[in-house]
């Protein structure tokens, strides 16, 4: 058990340090995104009907779902929760051709042990993530989309809050039908002068803001993973030094009870002798 400690232990200041890089990297990607989000709702507002691939609506009848999970176990309930929550969504679209993209080897191996239908898969790219990762799996939904193969993208994910919660989302990126980001919708409306046409500048905007939404989902994967991981590891140690206290008091309690049998069987067999 002490062996077994000092491991979580170890394995504990691993996730609190990765968990602070993960965590800085994600809340430096946020301002960039609900910038991006302004100025993409600040063009879209200039153009009477927008027209792109990527704004194209039609029946839903068959969705692919991006589902971001951890690549390893030791995190609590961190890849149950988010693989309950992409049941939950495949279950609500049972009626409906479903197929998956998993990014995270815990995610790969239960969707393909379920026999969902796999169009790519990422394993090992959340640990650090990587912009060329981003944007391979960007330029493959955004194909697919476009190509008219596939007619809604959703992704799956755990949504970094704090060390002890995080948020589980299912967020559709595909046909972009509404932008998040921070601030009202036409706040941003006079905030710009153009020097392209925005029907130009709408072209270059939708891939860049489908691709900064796939980075931000995978950044705060990542920091969820790590912060489930460390408080995990922390809950172990504090465990296993219950349960060490635990067995030194048992082990006391027999060695003291041996110890006064054999005072007991001694004082007998003298007073026996005399």
């Amino acid at each position: 058990m002490k062996n077994t400690q000092q491991i979580t232990r170890a394995m504990k200041f691993v996730a609190a340090a990765r968990l602070r890089r993960a965590q800085e990297a994600a809340l430096a990607a946020r301002p960039y995104a609900n910038e991006l989000s302004r100025v993409l709702r600040s063009t879209m507002g200039r153009i009477a009907e927008p027209q792109h691939p990527l704004l194209a609506k039609r029946p839903e009848e068959r969705i692919l779902a991006l589902v971001l999970t951890g690549e390893r176990g030791l995190a609590g309930a961190f890849n149950t929760n988010i693989l309950r929550k992409a049941m939950e969504f495949f279950r609500a679209n049972k009626a409906k051709k479903l197929s998956t993209v998993p990014v995270g080897k815990k995610g790969r191996d239960a969707l393909r042990k379920a026999g969902f239908s796999i169009l790519a898969e990422y394993v090992n790219v959340l640990a650090k993530v990587e912009f060329h990762t981003v944007r391979e799996i960007t330029s493959l939904v955004t194909d697919l989309y476009a190509k008219e193969q596939i007619d809604s993208v959703y992704v799956v994910f755990s949504e970094f809050k704090t060390v002890m919660t995080a948020n589980l989302v299912v967020q559709k990126l595909l046909p972009v039908e509404s932008i998040s980001g921070e601030g009202e919708a036409g706040a941003s409306q006079s905030d710009y002068i153009y020097e392209q046409p925005a029907e130009v500048l709408l072209d270059k905007l939708l891939p860049r803001y489908v691709e900064t939404q796939i980075l931000r989902a995978m950044l705060e994967s990542s920091a969820a993973e790590h912060a489930a991981r460390m408080t995990a590891m922390e809950s172990a140690t504090n465990n296993a030094g219950e349960v060490i206290e635990a067995l030194t008091l048992h082990m006391n309690k027999v060695r003291q009870a041996a110890i006064t049998k054999e005072i007991i069987e001694i004082v007998s067999g003298a007073s026996y002798s005399a």
